[in-house]
């Protein structure tokens, strides 16, 4: 029952989670993008500019609005179904979340009010300090959650007190610059940016191909073009870091991802297909790149990548040694202070503290992880194994994607470029159908970084299964349910607003002196004349 609830209470969490991510990245994109329009506008003063940064400034707010009402309902999931997590890191983990609500949310909350209600109550500049705002707003509100989810991935700047038995912060500072934090940060922003990117390509492209707002769309795809083909290109890049990341604070979750069951000599091969079989620990039909994936994890040609075989063993190897580090604990909190145990006791938890998590491992089998057997810490260490063939699959999808829009922005930067935007249909066409791209390779990723560093709720220090609060299973089936119901109904009111957004347009405040190209073949040369 027990691991019932972890399954549900993974699930639940997972699935706001997911549903939550689908407005984060567009809000993310679209700021900046807003905030780059409307500098255009106050550069040049043509009125066109204001028109286009008003349009997806409604696509931005119907989303921005729907992002708000999802994201809260995850932080009080911490509480809820989380409640020894909570107990265990809040010291740590709700700094960042803290600074986030009052430092970013507060900002963002702020400037987009005056984004919305001070076009005419507010000075040109004014107001664009206000959008620029409420980019950065968005931003650094994306930055203290990462900077939480990076901790939990890497723990730095923290201490475990065995007096409270929490984990304590010791150096603020190295949580703030926390590698996995910085590189997961830009990696998402960057990926947000692709997003919003291709979502403002997609729709101009849809206009085009109807003939609608034709120059106002032109020119929001040639911004689109030109920040989606530097924001994609980044996303490699910062995406090659986070991978460097992984080889440095999260080897096995590297090994998980490239199904490599066995340590190789350096460099290690990419695995570029196969069927990853966790049973038997081998991938079928598999196809190997050689050398790519020592360069990507390694940035070498002669450091080891250990494999997911020689990790598990190394696992049981820390199970063992956290043991005595677990026993240590039980003797300080039966004495009730460390000055009242012995200096070989003290010694022992010091020396084994940092593998004294891996000993909770065993808590799914034994009460006790002192009267564990070697059949039981076996089990313990494969279980530091997380699932293979779903990561090794994520996270091709979401490179596939990856190349796809690099390729995608990259071509209607040159048709930008070349001003031949409207020239192939079937080009507008794809744009449209790749709008949904970006989210698949981000939700994708999300759950590459997630699913990756089970069983750890907390990297090395503490594990997803005992983590939970205690709750009934039935209770959490239900809120799951609900959340799901609910949730289901936001996203379809949100795809009816957006749809129903797109399909008005823009309200255009400049004279039409500029009209589509199918409406200058449909109508005669004099009655133009004479409408313009």
């Amino acid at each position: 029952m027990e691991l019932d609830i972890v399954a549900l209470s993974r699930l639940q969490f997972g699935v706001t989670a997911l549903y939550h991510f689908l407005f984060v990245p567009l809000t993310i994109g679209l700021s900046i993008l807003l905030a780059i329009m409307e500098t255009v506008y106050v550069m040049t003063g043509r009125v066109i500019w204001r028109d286009m940064t008003k349009f997806w400034g409604v696509l931005f707010g119907i989303n921005f609005a729907m992002g708000v009402a999802t994201g809260v309902v995850m932080e009080f999931q911490f509480g809820m179904n989380w409640s020894y997590y909570s107990h265990y890191v809040g010291d740590v983990f709700g700094a960042p979340l803290a600074i986030e609500a009052l430092m970013a949310f507060f900002l963002e909350a702020t400037f987009v009010g005056l984004f919305f209600f001070g076009w005419d109550k507010l000075s040109k500049v004014g107001h664009l300090v206000a959008t620029w705002c409420v980019g950065l707003g968005t931003n650094f509100s994306a930055l203290w959650i990462l900077i939480a989810n990076g901790w939990m991935q890497n723990p730095v700047g923290a201490v475990f007190n065995p007096q409270t038995m929490r984990m304590e912060v010791s150096d603020f500072a190295a949580v703030l610059t926390n590698t996995v934090a910085q590189a997961k940060f830009v990696h998402t922003v960057s990926a947000g940016y692709t997003c919003a990117s291709v979502f403002v390509l997609g729709v101009s492209a849809w206009y085009l191909l109807r003939g609608r707002h034709v120059e106002l769309a032109k020119r929001s795809m040639t911004v689109a073009a030109s920040f989606g083909l530097a924001a994609s290109l980044s996303v490699v890049v910062l995406g090659d870091e986070s991978g460097y990341q992984s080889s440095e604070h999260q080897k096995m979750k590297l090994a998980a991802i490239e199904a490599m069951w066995e340590t190789h000599p350096a460099p290690a091969a990419f695995t570029v297909f196969g069927f990853p079989d966790q049973e038997a620990r081998e991938t079928h039909y598999a196809v190997h790149i050689p050398a790519v994936m020592g360069l990507i994890g390694t940035r070498s040609l002669n450091t080891v990548i250990p494999g997911i075989d020689e990790m598990s063993k190394r696992a049981e190897v820390r199970i063992r040694e956290g043991l005595k580090a677990y026993d240590a604990l039980q003797q300080i909190r039966e004495a009730g202070s460390t000055t009242k145990v012995s200096q070989g006791v003290r010694d022992a938890f010091e020396f084994n503290g940092p593998d004294m998590g891996y000993a909770l491992l065993l808590k799914r089998y034994v009460d006790d992880p002192r009267k564990a057997t070697d059949e039981q810490i076996k089990k313990a260490a494969w279980d530091t194994v997380p699932p293979v063939a779903p990561l090794f699959w994520l996270f091709r999808i979401m490179v596939g994607i990856g190349m796809f829009l690099i390729l995608l922005t990259g071509t209607f930067f040159v048709l930008s470029a070349s001003r031949q935007l409207d020239r192939h249909r079937w080009l507008l066409k794809v744009a449209v159908w790749s709008i949904a791209l970006p989210w698949i390779a981000i939700e994708a990723g999300w759950m590459v970084a997630e699913i990756g560093r089970q069983p750890w709720i907390i990297e090395g220090v503490l594990p997803t299964a005992v983590a939970v609060s205690n709750l009934g299973a039935m209770t959490v089936l239900l809120t799951l349910c609900g959340y799901i119901v609910i949730y289901t109904i936001l996203l379809i009111i949100e795809m009816k607003l957006m749809l129903k957004a797109i399909r008005k347009g823009p309200e255009q405040e400049h004279p039409p002196h500029v009209v589509g190209e199918a409406f200058q073949r449909a109508v005669p040369s004099s009655v133009r004349t004479a409408m313009e």
